[in-house]
Parts: C-alpha cells; sequence; structure tokens
C-alpha cells in the first residue's frame, strides 16, 4: 500500500531501509532531542531488528516518508498501539532527514496517515504524546485537529532531566 500525498508518499517500511540512513538518524542529537532515542548507540542490526518485529504485528503499523522526486527515506510516521476494540491507535512521526525538516512534510506526512486511520482503519480515535518543550510536535497535533487533553507530569527522562508529556487527541466524528 502506498499513500500518495503532492511531495511525499508514505509506505510501509521495509527491511531494506535498515541498509540506508535510517539506523544514523536514531543518533542525530537533532532528530533526537525531543524522543526517548539517542541514549544509546543504535546500530544496523537493531534497526533490521525492530522492521522485523513491527511488519509482524497486528498492532502497529510503520510506514516510512518518502521524498517523491528522489524516492529517498526521509523519516517514519506510525500508527501504534491499534486497539480494534477501543478503535483508537497513537500517532508517532520522526524525520530523520535533517535537510527535509521545516517544510511542511510532516504535516501533509500526517493528513495522509490521520485519513488512513479513520478511513481505512475505521479508527474512532487517535492520540499522540509529545514532550512540553517539543513546540513542532504541539503545532503539528493542532495543524492535525486534535486538542490538547492532559499532562503526563515528569514521564520522560531525558538529558538528566524529567520532563512533561503533552497529551493531544483527535476524535472522528
Amino acid at each position: 500500500m502506498k499513500l500518495i500525498g503532492e511531495n511525499i508518499y508514505l509506505r510501509p517500511i521495509d527491511i531494506s531501509d535498515a541498509n540506508g540512513n535510517y539506523p544514523n538518524w536514531l543518533n542525530d542529537p537533532i532528530v533526537c532531542k525531543y524522543n526517548s532515542h539517542g541514549d544509546i548507540k543504535y546500530t544496523k542490526q537493531m534497526a533490521v531488528e525492530y522492521i522485523n518485529n513491527v511488519i509482524n504485528l497486528d498492532n502497529c503499523e510503520v510506514f516510512a516518508i518518502c521524498d517523491n522526486k528522489t524516492n529517498q527515506h526521509i523519516g517514519n510516521i506510525s500508527l501504534q498501539q491499534i486497539s480494534q476494540k477501543n478503535r483508537s491507535a497513537e500517532f508517532a512521526i520522526m524525520f530523520g532527514e535533517v535537510s527535509f525538516m521545516g517544510k511542511g512534510l510532516s504535516k501533509e506526512a500526517g493528513i495522509l496517515l490521520i485519513n488512513y486511520g479513520f478511513n481505512n482503519l475505521k479508527l474512532h480515535r487517535i492520540y499522540c504524546g509529545t514532550n512540553i518543550n517539543n513546540i513542532p510536535m504541539q503545532k503539528l497535533a493542532i495543524y492535525l485537529g486534535m486538542e490538547q487533553e492532559g499532562i503526563r507530569k515528569d514521564a520522560i527522562f531525558k538529558n538528566g532531566s524529567y520532563f512533561d508529556i503533552l497529551e493531544y487527541g483527535l476524535i472522528n466524528n
């Protein structure tokens, strides 16, 4: 399955993605500034194990974000913790190629994935959480129509400090 946008497309993550720059993203302090990655050296073998794991899960769909012009794998976006009973899933996104950040592509990818979740998976609710300092993700959540639902206090430990996680959610009406 391929979800096609104006500038990017989403395709299921594939084991061959571990051969590209993907494993290096999780060692990049810019990419990992607000997420839980970056505290241990991430290797190609770890990427292979992760991809093999997620492609066999029923409750997780991970897509590679690819540039339409070059087909370059520039990030990942996913619906995780998919609950058929509750018809809900957690939204996650990571842009790995720094040169593609700040160009509005996360909005395009987010819209494609939200539409996929609501229209194809028949989800009722999509939610996400982000570090209180991650302003770009907060803006993305709001752009996608999510509302702030709460705060998890001191929920992530990063670089020697605890940070709150802001929770956002979107209901499919």
